[in-house]
């Protein structure tokens, strides 16, 4: 082979390689190339145009036009659920002082827990080292309610009083046996940070029923304390950005960057967003790069929530009657109550999700009073939203969700005492409750042993929670899928089931 031929042959033919260059931002080009930073390598070795330009040309099995036609194809089925709110109870509420009610431990107070029922399970550093595993039985008394005659604690008086219209599930579990993995787990389907939250994926699938609100919101309660709480939990991971819940805080910026800077009027705000769309089309058109887009999508909305915003956060509207329905904290900015008061009016605009959360059920010690103070905060506002949207015909396509990461051993993690012990994480058995569109009213699902150890009846895991959920939105959890790093992702990734004994 000539000198000359060998440089005809794999010269870089400028002009179509910028134009390949151009269309492909860096992100899109690896994830479109089977062979990734290898082809890379050999492209940059060689000058490689063409081979570069075959690689393009192979067949990606999701294609973006697939994509869209996932996309078109949503909802799956009729939706019984229009809207979700989502009460996360960070830290893990103890079961047995909340809705699981064990009447033979009373008897067996102090007594080490067997080791027919422990099974070996692994459990955490802060109780592997007692010399032994002393049982304790709630302090706190349970009462049946409603027509259903379901137990619940008296620390729950304004819950007992809805209890008709939930469906408990006491068999929850989960394979995560520390906070931050358990939440990310139940937020995003993975224990590893990086995967769309729940509400991304609602958003993503079925888009918005409000132009001027974003679709997922989350907000998060003052009066909780304990762990953190981190954004990757709203946010939108390897899908595009627009998806991502938007946080809503008290106070005057409730959302951050969104009010105007001081000494500016806002009078040409959208003559400079018409500029800068402008340069994004040319940077567009250059780069190709979706997200873009998405930045501009973000700056439009964040225009039309100047206005939407300040509306919908305002309480003045709302009679004293509300206010009392929904307790004292629901005057009181960034509480659990107002929350739930916001996520009515939320709901109310059509927001697709709105997510709450309530940190400090982590009661390793202290728990008695510890819990009390918990259910004190969050349950006569937890009762009234499901009251209030009852009323005003929204429960009917309104999902309502409320529990936490995993359960509390049966076991007192340090010193136990006649009014006094502590519990360690469980996630082999655990209680929440759903109400509203789909589900059927008034009912207990699933059961655990004497000890609220293990699942007797009916288990359900995290990621048949995560298929039911979207399964009354419409959606079937196997359908929804986004394509990364070259495989398809799904919320409940290769599992799940729907729990269709829970459907009305």
């Amino acid at each position: 082979m000539s000198h000359h031929h060998h440089d005809d042959e794999f010269r870089i033919h400028t002009p179509e390689f910028t134009k390949l260059n151009e269309k492909l931002d860096r992100r899109r080009f690896l994830t479109k190339t089977t062979l990734g930073l290898g082809a890379l390598a050999v492209g940059s070795l060689w000058g490689g145009q063409r081979l570069l330009a075959g690689i393009y040309k192979a067949p990606n099995e999701l294609t973006e036009a697939t994509q869209d036609a996932i996309l078109k194809a949503l909802p799956h089925f009729a939706p019984k659920a229009k809207r979700v709110v989502y009460m996360f109870m960070s830290g893990g509420p103890s079961q047995f002082e909340t809705f699981d009610y064990k009447p033979k431990l009373a008897a067996m107070f102090g007594q080490s827990l067997p080791d027919s029922v422990r099974k070996g399970q692994r459990l955490t550093g802060m109780s592997a080292n007692q010399s032994s595993l002393p049982i304790a039985p709630s302090v706190y008394n349970f009462s049946q309610h409603g027509k259903s005659n379901t137990w619940v604690s008296e620390l729950l008086p304004y819950t007992a009083g809805v209890v008709d219209d939930l469906c408990i599930i006491k068999s929850l579990y989960t394979e995560q046996i520390n906070h931050d993995p358990a939440i990310t787990f139940f937020q995003t389907g993975n224990q590893l940070p990086g995967r769309p939250s729940i509400g991304s994926w609602v958003s993503y699938g079925l888009g918005s029923s409000n132009e001027n609100l974003p679709t997922f919101i989350s907000m998060i309660s003052k009066n909780g304390n304990d762990q953190p709480l981190y954004s990757r939990l709203w946010g939108s991971g390897f899908l595009p950005t627009r998806y991502e819940g938007v946080q809503f805080r008290s106070g005057k910026d409730p959302v951050l960057f969104l009010n105007n800077p001081e000494g500016y009027d806002g009078t040409d705000r959208q003559e400079m967003l018409t500029y800068l769309k402008q340069l994004n089309d040319m940077q567009q058109s250059g780069f190709g790069d979706p997200e873009i887009d998405n930045r501009m999508a973000q700056y439009e909305m964040a225009y039309r929530m100047q206005t939407s915003v300040p509306d919908v956060m305002s309480v003045a509207g709302e009679p004293d009657e509300v206010f009392d329905l929904y307790g004292p904290d629901s005057r009181d900015p960034g509480t659990y109550a107002a929350n739930c008061l916001l996520a009515r009016k939320l709901l109310e605009k059509d927001v697709k999700f709105v997510q709450l959360y309530h940190q400090g059920w982590d009661q390793h010690g202290g728990l008695p009073g510890g819990i009390k103070n918990q259910c004190k905060n969050v349950d006569q506002a937890t009762a009234a939203l499901v009251t209030d949207l009852k009323r005003r015909g929204m429960l009917d396509d309104t999902l309502v969700i409320w529990g936490g990461e995993f359960g509390r051993t049966v076991y007192s993690q340090g010193k136990l005492t006649k009014d006094n012990y502590g519990r360690d994480h469980h996630p082999r058995c655990f209680t929440m409750w759903m109400a509203g569109a789909g589900v059927k009213a008034g009912i207990t699902y699933g059961e655990t042993d004497d000890f609220s150890y293990n699942i007797t009846r009916n288990p359900v895991h995290v990621h048949d929670f995560q298929a039911t959920l979207l399964h009354l939105m419409g959606i079937d959890h196997e359908q929804l899928t986004f394509k990364s790093q070259g495989r398809r992702f799904r919320l409940t990734d290769v599992h799940g089931k729907v729990v269709r004994d829970i459907l009305s």
